[in-house]
């Protein structure tokens, strides 16, 4: 089990990022059960039109990628690259943020699987993510 000095220090590391900082990620944290928990705010350059209220799929793909990411790197201490990504948008994500929660559903010597669940501030399911990432840390 990781700890959540490991998940600050982790994921500092990735702020350094412009494509990640600018999703201008908030209350990044553990949950108990071990799953990454980050939330996203809408901002101009995520809305789908203006005054949509609506995120464009692209950064809540980004989001889902990123947090999917972050879980697999606090568990090897250091960041991995994605394999493959698949998402199903389930309804128009909206405004003011969307939470993404990860979980490590396999961790092997070259590959890691998470599920990633996104909701928005009502807690309605928008979105579902799975990742496959290298666990190569670099």
């Amino acid at each position: 089990m990781t700890d959540s000095a490991t998940l600050a220090r982790v994921f500092a590391s990735f702020q350094t990022s412009p494509a990640i900082a600018s999703l201008a990620l908030f209350d990044v944290a553990m949950e108990p059960d071990g799953a990454v928990r980050a939330s996203m705010p809408l901002g101009a350059q995520q809305e789908r039109f203006p005054g949509s209220n609506q995120f464009h799929g692209g950064p809540v793909a980004a989001l889902i990628d990123t947090i999917g990411d972050l879980a697999v790197a606090v568990a090897v201490d250091g960041p991995v690259p994605t394999v493959n990504l698949r998402i199903d948008y389930l309804k128009p994500a909206l405004a003011p943020h969307l939470t993404a929660s990860a979980r490590v559903r396999r961790l092997g010597k070259s590959l890691a699987v998470t599920d990633i669940e996104v909701t928005d501030a009502t807690g309605a399911l928008v979105a579902l993510g799975r990742g496959t990432y290298s666990t190569r840390v670099g």
